[in-house]
């Protein structure tokens, strides 16, 4: 990594972990990847333990969609194959989104060329395993390793920051779960599906997520592992 690249990344990481809102985080990275030709951004929470990989998206911006007005960032975001590529991905990919007779292509690639959109996708991992994900995009993007280093270092702060500034609960947190909340997790760290728990509890796949997130408030955690790993230390659920 050059000097001026690794310096730019020490600044940005800096003004990020000192953000108190989302917007300075936000401003930071724009700074620092749009003169790679990053444009777009997308920052979540993830887990591997769900069928759905994305808990919670923290921030969507750029042209994702083509202009297409009808699709809803959130369903393209949890819907698109470059999130689900983060499970089998322990280092940071770039992917390219091209236009064929089918509709979007997207591939894993090893350097972003010709036309379309194309981008790097960071996973980020945590004490327990997956915890998020961060995606630039752009349809000219630097793909050098000093350029994918530097952004792999200002994502892995932008994601921890923005979870400690969206996640952290709000005044007293209470540790110990309800019975229903204590149920839902039992399930969920058994490796059953939501659709599953819902079916054995006679409750709709909406309310499981509902006692999830409740759990998750509840024990002061952001994603549904930590809530797991909390519980089973607090005595909650057996290990």
């Amino acid at each position: 990594m050059t000097q001026n690249v690794a310096e730019a990344a020490f600044r940005t990481v800096l003004a990020i972990e000192s953000a108190q809102t989302l917007s300075v985080i936000q401003e930071a990275i724009r700074a620092f990847a749009m003169p790679f030709g990053y444009d777009r951004f997308v920052l979540f929470s993830a887990t591997s333990a769900r069928d759905e990989v994305v808990e919670r998206i923290y921030w969507v911006e750029g042209n994702w969609f083509d202009d297409q007005a009808t699709v809803d960032a959130q369903t393209y975001v949890r819907r698109c194959p470059v999130t689900r590529h983060i499970l089998e991905a322990r280092e940071p990919f770039y992917w390219s989104k091209v236009k064929g007779n089918g509709g979007e292509l997207y591939r894993v690639v090893c350097t972003p060329t010709g036309p379309g959109v194309h981008g790097v996708q960071i996973p980020v991992f945590g004490p327990l395993g997956l915890e998020g994900a961060m995606s630039l995009g752009g349809e000219q993007v630097e793909s050098t390793p000093r350029v994918r280093l530097a952004l792999s270092i200002v994502a892995r702060a932008a994601f921890f920051s923005a979870r400690r500034l969206l996640e952290a609960p709000v005044g007293e947190v209470y540790r110990k779960l309800s019975e229903r909340e204590r149920e839902v997790l039992a399930w969920t760290a058994a490796g059953k599906r939501q659709a599953d728990i819902a079916a054995t509890l006679g409750l709709s796949e909406r309310t499981v997520e509902n006692h999830l997130r409740s759990a998750r408030r509840r024990l002061g955690v952001a994603t549904t592992a930590q809530a797991i790993t909390f519980a089973m230390r607090n005595g909650d659920l057996e290990g």
